[in-house]
């Protein structure tokens, strides 16, 4: 562009040479409009025809502005501004001006020594995590885009910006220094298009993908590498040996000094892992292990901060590992049967899936998506790569980072370990199944048409539930014909046993027991004697009990997990329960939860709160805005408008009824269309809106059927099929003749 110290550039009166590169030249500068030195950036004229890349740089001006933070230079300004004399209008990047020298310039005389680059790493971490939290990615992390003043400060720059393509020189075979070679980039950062300056590219990039933070994660795991060593990672005399490097040169990890901590060794191998989704996904647990390495943590402790990265998808809840331990130390001052010596600390962690899915938290029956073998050593868990793909088992040795899916376990949930740990049994298209922890064929045992869960004892047997409603049965582990187990007491009104564990030695089971189905807060936990002897009722108030190796019932009432001591051998409490974990992901309406244990004192668990639980009811117009239908919070489920849109028809769920309602909106009025002491539900108007269609359990409490009722409420309901097979409606023909039923 020319210009040369002295001269003004709308405001800016330009002071000295930064530097050049590809996406322009960068000028010491003064704004004499608030006195102050500013780095000012020129971006190439060519741009100022570029719609696209115009509007880029505004877009990504506006969020860079929005980022204040110590270790970040920020953005004061996007401006036009002419020299005069007809020349072409440019655009102007105002930026703080960092003091100092950068990182490039520091290298150029050695490594810099342990202790120094773990506090410039910190730094820059620091830094990346507050744009991460913004929704920028830095994209070309690199040793020139980083300051460090005389003190020690650092101000990492350029974040976000458009580059320029650049084409690699024809034939060039001098040492160019490849730190400083062209950006490449095309419009937009799209899948296929290559971001980011060679040496530094993530495999990702490198091969034109798509790319996210993790990106940031691995740029920064390379700068970290070479201030340690004094060497560039990935070295080439073309772009095009820096980027084959890049994707297949492995770290000589024996290059990093004697005093780098292993803290940061494991740190620096988990940033450069090819595979993005094996990579730390998250620049604030890379900080808190820096942070921990230059305090002096201990190494044991160290060393449990490695595996917390980021969980995946509804890995935005993450599961949490703690030592079933926490529970003895919950429940001391209520065990006075038992000594009360000083406990070890619990461990609490969170860890990833291991796998680029998403884990099946909605499957069928609602279950527990993920468990721990028996000696704590495998995570299997049930998840899906999409939505809307079929979910699989996935294992995962916890010593590996990595999980694997095993084939041919498609449809799976509900999935529970053999007692030494080498097989998985699991249900899957209405049947019982399993298959060895390392993989291999898949063995069908025995018919489950709905099942809600399932336990390996000890004697070589399965115990489940093969429906929704009824008891238990079990089958042989080698398969056949299941036998009885339980029967519901009639006495007791129950309809449903479920989600069973076999207590150790295999001598009697543990299930959940309830009266109606859909909302098990106050359902049983019953303990039944094998191979016969009376049940007993443990717990009334709370579904999905387990027995925890540490002596312990565990059960879940309103989303928190309750223990009480309690003895095998006598098949009783021995003391009350009391809260030991708040906020388990749990599904009342079906008695599931997400928790597991091993042997070993280990509880793995997801955070959050109950599936199914009330809430109001929403509509939302064609412009994506939303507003409360009916405020007063209830279990409304089954919502469907009637034909001429006035009504709704709602199934509420209130304790042990549910029952089919009519709401009309306008008048914000609520009917009870159905009276009977049943499970009523899924609503279905007639196309003339005369009438209603729905399931109900009235005739037969362990099935559904179909029945009809004037809309109106006058009128009895009619019965419309009789099937040994539950029945749900779906639409009417338009005709008003064909009902359409699952």
């Amino acid at each position: 562009m020319g210009l040369t110290p002295g001269q003004h550039l709308g405001a800016y009166a330009i002071v000295s040479p930064l530097g050049a590169g590809g996406m322009g030249e960068v000028w010491r500068a003064t704004d004499t409009r608030l006195g102050r030195d500013v780095a000012l950036k020129l971006l190439p004229a060519a741009f100022a025809f570029d719609p696209d890349r115009v509007a880029r740089f505004e877009r990504e001006a506006k969020l860079l502005a929005s980022l204040s933070h110590t270790h970040i230079a920020g953005l004061f300004a996007l401006e036009e501004a002419t020299l005069g004399d007809g020349a072409p209008c440019v655009r102007i990047l105002a930026m703080e001006l960092a003091e100092g020298e950068d990182l490039a310039e520091r290298l150029k005389r050695g490594a810099v020594p342990v202790d120094e680059a773990i506090a410039i790493a910190k730094q820059i971490a620091e830094a990346l995590e507050a744009a991460h939290e913004k929704g920028i990615v830095h994209r070309d992390l690199k040793p020139s885009n980083v300051k460090v003043s005389a003190e020690g400060h650092v101000k990492v720059l350029d974040f976000g910006l458009a580059k320029a393509w650049s084409n690699e020189r024809d034939g060039a075979t001098d040492s160019a220094d490849w730190s400083q070679s062209p950006t490449l980039a095309r419009t937009g950062t799209a899948a296929g298009l290559i971001l980011g300056t060679a040496a530094y590219m993530s495999p990702e990039q490198a091969r034109g993908k798509p790319v996210d933070k993790r990106t940031d994660v691995w740029a920064f795991g390379v700068l970290l590498f070479e201030m340690l060593t004094g060497k560039r990672l990935f070295d080439g005399e073309t772009v095009s040996d820096v980027l084959a490097a890049v994707l297949t040169r492995e770290p000589q990890w024996n290059e990093l000094p004697a005093a780098t901590p292993p803290s940061v060794r494991r740190l620096l191998r988990h940033c450069l892992e090819r595979n993005p989704k094996n990579r730390q996904h998250d620049i604030a647990d890379v900080r808190v292990a820096l942070d921990e390495a230059l305090t002096g943590v201990p190494e044991d402790a160290t060393a449990a901060l490695a595996p917390r990265v980021a969980p995946l998808r509804w890995r935005a809840l993450p599961w949490a590992v703690a030592g079933v331990l926490a529970l003895a130390l919950v429940l001391g001052p209520w065990a006075p049967w038992r000594p009360a010596p000083e406990p070890a600390k619990p461990v609490r962690l969170s860890v990833e899936l291991g796998a680029d899915a998403s884990l099946a938290t909605a499957g069928l029956g609602m279950g527990t998506a993920a468990i721990l073998s028996p000696d704590g050593s495998v995570l299997a868990f049930v998840a899906q790569e999409t939505v809307g793909e079929r979910p699989q088992l996935y294992v995962r040795p916890l010593e590996s980072l990595q999980a694997s899916p095993l084939s041919g376990t498609e449809n799976a949930h509900n999935p529970f370990f053999s007692p030494d740990g080498h097989w998985i049994a699991y249900f899957a298209d209405g049947k019982l199944k399993k298959v060895a922890v390392t993989g291999g064929a898949t063995v069908t045992l025995c018919d489950a048409p709905d099942d809600r869960g399932g336990t390996w004892s000890e004697g070589g047997t399965i115990v489940f539930a093969p429906q929704g409603r009824g008891g238990l049965s079990r089958v042989s582990t080698a398969g056949g014909t299941p036998e009885v187990v339980t029967t519901p007491d009639p006495a007791a009104e129950e309809i449903t046993h479920r989600w069973p564990q076999a207590l150790p030695g295999g001598k009697a089971v543990l299930y959940t027991a309830h009266s109606i189905v859909g909302d098990f807060e106050d359902a049983s936990i019953v303990v039944q004697p094998l191979p016969s002897g009376p049940h007993r009722v443990l717990q009334r108030g709370g579904y999905h009990g387990r027995y925890l190796r540490s002596g312990h019932l565990v059960y879940v009432h309103e989303g928190t997990l309750f223990a009480a001591p309690f003895d095998p051998g006598r098949l009783e409490l021995r003391g009350p329960p009391v809260p030991a974990l708040e906020g388990v992901a749990a599904a009342p309406g079906f008695a599931g939860a997400h928790f597991a244990s091993s042997d070993r004192g280990m509880l793995v668990f997801m955070p959050g709160r109950g599936i199914d639980v009330g809430g109001q009811i929403h509509w939302m117009d064609r412009e994506g805005k939303t507003q409360p239908l009916r405020a007063l919070p209830g279990r409304y489920l089954s919502i469907r408008f009637s034909p001429d849109g006035q009504k709704l028809a709602i199934d509420i769920l209130e304790g042990r009824q549910r029952d089919v309602w009519v709401y009309e909106w306008g008048r914000d009025t609520l009917s009870r269309l159905t009276f009977e002491r049943a499970l009523d539900s899924n609503a279905v108007w007639t196309p003339d809106g005369r009438r209603i269609a729905f399931a109900s359990d009235r005739a037969d409490r362990s099935r559904w059927n179909l029945y009809w009722q004037r809309a109106d409420g006058t009128g009895d309901a009619e019965r419309l099929t009789e099937s040994k097979n539950p029945q749900w409606p779906t639409s009417w023909h338009p005709a008003g003749k064909l009902l359409a039923f699952q």
